[in-house]
């Protein structure tokens, strides 16, 4: 088991599932994959953040968010000793984009965190940790 791969969406449980993956990692000279995922836009949603970035000269709000999302984490695994990181950025939905991470990097292991942002969501839907747990095809540690 060398490949870990964590999923993160910025928020305090992410992390603690970030340190967690970084010490399995190291315990066993593996390689850390990190992904988030970022929700897809609307048409209309696209369009008003379009004219905000014009009239606010900035870039791609969400591409930002996500990018930074991904450099903060991979920063916190580089802190906790990990010299091998991949980074990765998908669209859609997570649960859907992280397996397929799982498949095309050959995974050993997956690391989550039990809630994200997306509380009421996850009531509603099931979180994203329980659909790993039941579709994965590799270990899933689920991070309190």
């Amino acid at each position: 088991m060398r490949n870990i791969l964590v999923a993160t969406d910025g928020s305090e449980v992410a992390n603690r599932a970030i340190d967690t993956a970084a010490k399995l990692v190291l315990a066993v000279n593996g390689t850390l994959t990190i992904v988030t995922v970022g929700v897809a836009l609307t048409e209309t949603e696209q369009k008003q953040f379009r004219q905000f970035a014009q009239l606010e000269g900035i870039g791609d709000v969400a591409e930002t968010l996500a990018q930074q999302t991904l450099h903060g984490a991979e920063q916190r695994a580089r802190r906790a000793g990990v010299t091998s990181v991949k980074t990765l950025l998908a669209w859609g939905d997570p649960a859907q984009k992280i397996i397929e991470a799982i498949r095309l990097d050959n995974i050993d292991a997956v690391v989550v965190g039990r809630r994200g942002r997306g509380q009421l969501s996850g009531l509603l839907l099931g979180s994203v940790s329980q659909k790993l747990c039941s579709l994965a095809s590799c270990v899933v540690i689920v991070v309190p």
